[in-house]
């Protein structure tokens, strides 16, 4: 797919982003707190983002799964199938892994205002 002639589409990330903190607003403050983490984590790249899943235990590790797993469908309604494990991280395609990041940023974005209205 070429990806450099896509126009703008909201792919609907305000409602993503929504429905993933409404999930947790009765989880503790630390839970519900990770999505500050997980913006700040995208700076070092999709590989980190997704290990944090797995480092992570219980509600935490659950919240970035979430996280990654509605990243993963917003993609592919864009036509970019995006990896689920480290090795083909690191061989996702550049342009693609550029336009994941931007979305994962958005979303993250869009996660904590919503935690923060529901605060």
């Amino acid at each position: 797919m070429n990806t450099s002639n896509i126009g703008w589409q909201s792919y609907s990330l305000d409602r993503y982003a929504h429905d993933l903190v409404a999930q947790r607003k009765d989880e503790d403050s630390e839970v519900l707190n990770q999505v500050h983490k997980m913006r700040s984590t995208v700076a070092f790249g999709l590989e980190r983002f997704w290990g944090e899943q797995h480092r992570l235990d219980g509600a935490k590790a659950a919240y970035w799964k979430a996280m990654w797993h509605t990243l993963a469908k917003i993609l592919q309604d864009a036509g970019i199938a995006l990896p689920n494990d480290a090795t083909n991280l690191w061989e996702f395609n550049r342009e693609h892994r550029k336009i994941a990041l931007a979305v994962l940023t958005q979303l993250c974005d869009c996660a904590i205002w919503w935690t923060q209205r529901y605060k």
